[in-house]
């Protein structure tokens, strides 16, 4: 029988490539999604609103419901979907913070939890996709690097809790190559270009160099790691950048 998977924000740049190398790998890709169109990677698509299932308990009820039915037994927990919402320290307002936290953060608390007797029967992993910002941020990004730094020490702290029940890790990207970073850029190819070359490797990274490591943490020939928070990043976090 086929390995189930189940990817969080399958619609974006990283949850359409992990996606498609899990697919590739012959798992059977469950998808969610905020976003209602659905994916030619997932064998089985849900649109869902993470958000929601935090904050609105009859919804949470009713989701969880869908689950029951739907996914019996599951391999893999990758928790992907991100809220990025740029504010300073000054202009952030509540309902915002708590927007970021509940899809960054308590969102893959409460599916880990949900999940987490499909997980253990099989020794399954959970696979948190952080971020660069959990270490190195920019202005404006309270919110988010506040939530990914968080997620990274929720991944070290369940790692210790499930006590090798279920396997859980984080991956740290940096900049990859997603719609939503030339969105961020408003398509200046130009920025993105600078953005190349300020990594060592003279290039950002590739949505599939994210979800093969995904999948490389998902399989048991490196069962071993555990609770680590791996940083895929071409080296952006060893430069020091002098004035120009």
């Amino acid at each position: 029988m086929k390995k189930k998977v189940l990817i969080t924000g399958v619609l974006g740049g990283i949850g359409s490539g992990l996606a498609k190398t899990f697919k590739e790998a012959d798992y059977f890709v469950i998808g969610l999604d905020i976003k209602t169109t659905p994916s030619d990677y997932c064998d089985l698509f849900i649109s869902f609103d993470l958000h929601r299932f935090c904050s609105d308990a009859n919804y949470r009820d009713k989701m969880c419901n869908k689950f029951d039915n739907e996914i019996q037994t599951l391999d893999v927990l990758i928790n992907n979907a991100a809220m990025q919402i740029l504010s300073s320290v000054e202009e952030i307002r509540l309902d915002d913070w708590n927007h970021t936290l509940n899809v960054n953060l308590t969102g893959p608390l409460l599916l880990s939890q949900f999940f987490l007797k499909q997980l253990e029967q099989v020794h399954g992993c959970i696979i948190n996709i952080a971020s660069i910002h959990q270490q190195l941020t920019k202005k404006r990004f309270v919110a988010y690097a506040t939530s990914k730094s968080a997620l990274v020490g929720l991944t070290k702290s369940m790692s210790v809790d499930l006590q090798g029940k279920v396997r859980v890790n984080a991956i740290s990207p940096a900049a990859i190559d997603t719609p939503m970073l030339h969105e961020g850029f408003n398509n200046d190819s130009t920025m993105v270009q600078k953005l190349n070359d300020l990594h060592p490797l003279r290039r950002i990274g590739k949505p599939a160099e994210v979800s093969k490591l995904a999948l490389l943490l998902a399989e048991d020939g490196l069962g071993f790691i555990n609770g680590a928070n791996i940083q895929i990043d071409g080296g952006i976090s060893n430069v020091l950048k002098d004035l120009d």
